[in-house]
């Protein structure tokens, strides 16, 4: 958690999880930096799923041409199983591509939230909050639905890791907003006292 800011030795105005009020615009920075981070790889999970037919046949020649067929054999037959299946069902049933068109869609329309913790992080906190609950649901998606749906478990933990990864930079952007907000308090606090006239 090196990106949240500290406050300097001597500063009346600290708090809990608290940075200088004079670091706002450097928080609301790393809020931002960590943010886009996160977006990207939303968007890049999104634009990932629509060519997923292409990709599974990529992924086969690749494993091939690389040798690791012959060094890791199950990972080598679970490809070309996926693969082949990919490309039976999308050739059999083209509508099923349409499912993962949708999934795909959504990644994009997550992403698109994440538009108002960009403007005003502190008042969209929830945003950051509802997707942490949403990483979290992923670990008991995939062990439910994984074994009901023949996901060998390797892949049920590589399924999994993308929640327990992708709630990492969350956690460091709510701890921020949590710096802000105490900086936006301390900072309005001060006003008041400015504006009331000592008696």
């Amino acid at each position: 958690m090196s990106d949240i800011a500290t406050v300097p030795a001597g500063s009346t105005t600290a708090g809990p999880d608290s940075a200088s009020t004079t670091d706002t615009a450097l928080v609301r920075r790393r809020i931002r930096r960590w943010l886009w981070l996160f977006i990207a790889c939303l968007v890049l999970s999104g634009l990932t799923a629509f060519p997923l037919r292409s990709e599974t046949s990529l992924l086969a020649r690749l494993v091939d041409a690389t040798g690791l067929d012959s060094v890791f054999p199950a990972l080598d037959a679970r490809v070309h199983r996926v693969s082949e299946g990919v490309a039976d069902g999308y050739g059999r049933h083209p509508f099923l591509a349409y499912g993962t068109d949708w999934l795909a869609f959504a990644h994009l329309v997550i992403a698109a939230a994440f538009w108002g913790p960009l403007r005003d992080p502190v008042r969209n906190v929830w945003v950051i909050r509802w997707a942490m609950l949403a990483c979290g649901g992923v670990v008991p998606l995939a062990l439910i639905c994984g074994p009901l749906r023949g996901i060998p478990l390797f892949w049920q933990c590589v399924d999994m890791s993308f929640g327990l990864v992708g709630i990492v930079p969350l956690l460091v952007v709510h701890r921020l907003i949590r710096a802000l907000e105490w900086q936006q308090a301390v900072s309005a606090h001060h006003d008041f006292a400015r504006a009331v006239p000592s008696p």
